[in-house]
């Protein structure tokens, strides 16, 4: 069984230790509904830990893509990551903060991937184009792909007696490439829902080489066209982006057993995003694809049959 350190003493006028993880929880379950059900299914540590590290990603994110993100320049980028060094030394800044330094403790992780992800946030702020698929691989990398790298340091190993994910070990397999792949699929998801929103940002994230492959202009997504050139390459993005869940669920069966039926459904219910895409005849300018309730009861029952197989 996993020895967990003692949590760390914390320094300051900040909430306690379970406030402070409270305070994730309540933002989570506010913030994306569909991933805070599957961390239910989670030890409770571990469904802890997650929601220190979402809140950390959706603060991030928040910089450049949130209310206050027009003041935003490289400097405030750097501000945070310096704000990241003192978490990762144990001082945190903010309430927040404080479940992350325990989580941290818990599950040692490597601050590089953190900083991957402000590395990522940099490139939304000179960028709002991306020539290729390549060019988008690399971002999608940086600000979802590492998230899946820190989760899986949560997640644990099947086997094995830490949860050091990135370290190599000759008698356990350690799916790196399938918890990167993941995080991609799960952010070419948030792109394929989000292009109406993306657009009103003045923002592009589909590859400009896939737009001109089927005579799509980028005034055309401005304006919200949906037509056959629209549809025929919507159905190529969801391609790729299934092609990614398929690739990923290779590694869960390596994951804890504890940890792969939470896995299992959250990427059963992202998934099932890019069904309601081509529910709604792939007009992602004027409607939102979600899953339905129902729906997520069912994905949760399956994934748990899932999860039952070795």
């Amino acid at each position: 069984m996993l020895q967990l350190p003692e949590p760390p003493r914390i320094q300051g006028n900040f909430v306690s230790l379970t406030e402070s993880y409270e305070l994730c929880r309540q933002i989570t379950a506010k913030f994306s509904k569909t991933f805070y059900l599957g961390t239910l299914l989670m030890r409770p540590e571990k469904r802890q830990a997650i929601w220190a590290i979402y809140v950390w990603c959706r603060r991030t994110d928040e910089l450049v893509d949130g209310p206050q993100a027009q003041s935003t320049t490289v400097e405030t980028l750097q501000r945070w990551e310096k704000h990241l060094k003192m978490v990762f030394s144990g001082h945190p800044i903010d309430n927040e903060d404080v479940a992350l330094v325990d989580t941290i403790q818990r599950f040692p992780v490597k601050i590089e991937l953190f900083q991957e992800m402000i590395a990522g946030q940099k490139m939304d702020l000179h960028r709002s184009r991306y020539e290729s698929f390549k060019e988008l691989q690399l971002y999608c990398y940086r600000v979802a792909g590492t998230v899946g790298l820190i989760s899986s340091s949560v997640l644990g190993i099947k086997g094995h007696k830490y949860n050091v994910f990135w370290q190599n070990n000759r008698n356990h397999y350690i799916p790196k490439q399938e918890a990167i792949t993941l995080g991609i699929a799960n952010q070419l998801t948030n792109i394929l829902r989000d292009v109406g929103e993306d657009a009103q940002r003045g923002r592009i994230y589909l590859p400009l080489e896939d737009l001109e492959k089927f005579n799509y202009t980028q005034e055309d997504l401005f304006a919200g066209v949906v037509d056959e050139r629209w549809c025929n390459l919507m159905r190529f993005e969801i391609e790729r982006a299934r092609q990614y869940y398929q690739d990923a669920k290779q590694g869960i069966r390596f994951l804890c057993r504890d940890s792969r039926w939470p896995v299992w459904a959250a990427l059963m219910l992202y998934q099932d995003i890019l069904n309601m895409i081509e529910a709604n005849n792939y007009d992602v300018f004027t409607k939102r694809a979600s899953v339905r309730t129902s729906r997520k009861i069912i994905y949760i029952l399956i994934a748990w049959l899932r999860a039952q197989v070795p």
